[in-house]
């Protein structure tokens, strides 16, 4: 019988409390202290992508005739256990959680703060 790898297995969707266009700060890893807005969420991997962190080089080769090829820097996902969210206001990191207004919706609030980020 051969063994699963990691790839072929169904990943779980996590949910997440990230979600795009949130501002966070790495909290691990050598971008520690760096702050950013999260431009793409992958649930299926329970990983971000955010702005100006994680940065990598890419070099692309031309694909036409007369094209010369390029040095591509871009972001690469981070793990979403390595970032939280980050305060703009107080200018202070924080866990989210998740909490039901009288009339039904959900928000998410900062549990250091108190503020509203929904």
């Amino acid at each position: 019988m051969a063994t699963a790898t990691p790839k072929s297995t169904a990943a779980q969707r996590i949910k997440m409390r990230l979600r795009k266009g949130d501002t966070v700060q790495v909290i691990t890893g050598k971008d520690k202290g760096k702050t950013g807005e999260v431009l793409r969420t992958l649930p299926n991997e329970n990983r971000v992508i955010v702005q100006g962190v994680n940065m990598r080089t890419r070099h692309v080769k031309p694909t036409q005739e007369g094209e010369s090829g390029r040095i591509v820097t871009e972001e690469a996902s981070l793990h979403a256990s390595n970032v939280m969210i980050y305060s703009t206001e107080k200018k202070v990191t924080s866990r989210v959680e998740l909490i039901t207004e009288k009339d039904g919706s959900k928000k998410r609030r900062l549990k250091k703060t108190g503020e509203v980020i929904d």
